[in-house]
């Protein structure tokens, strides 16, 4: 059985052709997670939708696409990579069809849920392909530069491609568009990627731990996700985090006596990978969510079609390229931790020139310098906190670093988004009370949510001084590291991508 080459450069065309499949998987599986956003109004119509649980439209994907995640990354360890690759992609293909054919909401919502679960098989799956393939210093950090690019672009382009689609042949494109995708990205899988033998051999599978680390993740998410509705104070709201919180303890207590556990908990024994996690988490919480705040001001108080909210964050999305290259040049230089310090200071800049906007904003003066300073922070981070994150980390568990990354990254996102919706909520009915106009209050609770997002980035700065600086690490400065060092180099990108 043949094994990905142990030293693939970008210089030569199968490497290239590599990255360029890792990275249209990459951003399939991110553009998912908001392609949906713009679409909602339609949704809402065309599938007799209630207003509570339009929610779920981009919800049901979170919830499995972070509640899987983990076991779709120790899956493509025990599994083989490729394989999970074949199978998630083929999941998210055919999930999207019947999304796509869909008659009422339970089938729209049940579509969604698979999707997400069909992401979670794919995408650590990719990543854990990408930091096992590109093993010398200099091009592994251009393949994660280049990843990085397509993971922080992927919201934006979601949100573009959805208006572009609603706007155009209806909404029910922005589902069936990826089964045209998966129909492409199959066969390439095939003909471009070796077959891989499973990195990690056992002979027997962690079923209780895989049971409560799902449960436990789906139950985090879930309650995450309800929060803002139930509202924090809500006993429903209360049962289901410290219910998850129980079944994620007692998770941890199971894989300390088990003999092949899903998650070996010494991984966390890798210098700065917590901290690297736990930067993503808090990152990401106050990035992601800027998309879902701007794009309902852009259309609900600037008045933005579906299409021209989209296309507002077309120069966000080249600048993100720009800076995810930056950011993997100075990384060679500096190393991840002033890399991520400084790209996450300037996304809280960015957040807070954003959180001045004002209701007759226009989008040249009020809204692009913020996102182009949004833009060129989130690409250092991401390229940071992805090789920070795999820094040190064995090929038996690149599968396992990739999906704890995405893990974080997903959980911030639902976490973002239920705490500064209810930030900005509460301001909101503060003012209509008060008898303030719609608009008004509108543009208000989003200057609170947007404020405190850029308070959780520069937190994210903080935290990133507990992770480990790869420029301090002697295998990551060498041309081509050895044996297991060689994967010493971070895993940088698909993240979540952002979508």
């Amino acid at each position: 059985m043949s094994t990905v080459p142990e030293s693939l450069t970008l210089d030569s065309g199968r490497g290239r052709r590599i990255l360029a499949l890792l990275c249209s998987v990459a951003l399939l599986d991110f553009i998912d997670a908001s392609i949906t956003n713009v679409a909602l109004p339609h949704i809402l119509r065309s599938l007799h939708f209630s207003t509570q649980s339009l929610q779920w439209v981009p919800s049901a994907y979170l919830l499995t696409y972070g509640g899987f995640m983990l076991l779709g990354g120790r899956l493509a360890d025990l599994l083989g990579r490729r394989n999970m690759l074949l199978a998630g992609t083929a999941l998210v293909g055919l999930a999207s069809l019947a999304g796509g054919f869909a008659g009422g909401a339970g089938v729209f919502i049940a579509a969604r849920l698979v999707q997400g679960l069909g992401a979670a098989l794919m995408l650590p799956a990719a990543l854990s392909t990408l930091t096992t393939t590109f093993t010398a210093t200099k091009d592994r950090q251009r393949a994660l530069g280049v990843w990085a690019g397509v993971a922080g672009l992927a919201s934006a382009a979601g949100i573009l491609l959805g208006g572009v689609l609603t706007d155009g042949p209806g909404w029910r494109w922005v589902m069936f568009v990826n089964p045209i995708a998966c129909a492409l990205v199959i066969p390439a899988v095939l003909a471009v990627l070796p077959k891989d033998p499973p990195a990690a051999r056992t002979h027997r599978f962690d079923v209780l731990g895989t049971v409560l680390v799902t449960g436990g993740m789906l139950l985090l998410v879930y309650g995450l996700i309800k929060a803002p509705d139930q509202g924090w104070r809500a006993t429903s709201t209360g049962v289901e985090l410290l219910g998850a919180a129980g079944v994620l303890a007692l998770f941890v207590v199971v894989e300390r006596t088990v003999s092949d556990p899903i998650l070996p908990l010494d991984i966390f024994r890798v210098p700065g990978l917590a901290a690297a996690n736990l930067t993503g988490l808090i990152g990401f919480a106050g990035m992601l969510s800027m998309f879902y705040f701007l794009t309902l001001y852009m259309q609900n108080v600037l008045g933005y079609s579906p299409i021209v909210a989209g296309a507002a964050y077309l120069p966000l999305t080249f600048a993100i390229g720009v800076s995810a290259g930056i950011g993997s040049k100075l990384l060679t230089k500096l190393g991840s931790r002033p890399v991520i310090m400084a790209g996450a200071l300037v996304v809280a800049g960015g957040l807070l020139l954003l959180s001045r906007a004002p209701v007759q904003g226009g989008y040249v003066a009020h809204i692009l310098p913020g996102l182009l300073l949004v833009a060129f922070g989130i690409g250092p981070v991401f390229v940071g906190v992805t090789t920070a994150a795999n820094a040190g980390v064995e090929p038996g568990r690149a599968g396992l670093a990739a999906a704890l990354l995405n893990s974080s990254q997903q959980i911030g996102g639902a976490l973002g988004l239920a705490v500064f919706s209810a930030v900005g909520a509460a301001r909101v009915h503060h003012l209509l009370g008060s008898g303030t106009a719609v608009p008004e209050a509108t543009t208000s609770g989003m200057h609170y949510a947007l404020a405190a997002g850029a308070a959780f980035a520069a937190a994210s700065a903080l935290i990133a001084l507990a992770t480990k600086n790869t420029h301090e690490d002697p295998a990551h400065q060498s041309a081509e590291p050895a044996g297991d060092q060689a994967l010493a180099v971070s895993d940088l990108v698909i993240s979540q991508e952002n979508r």
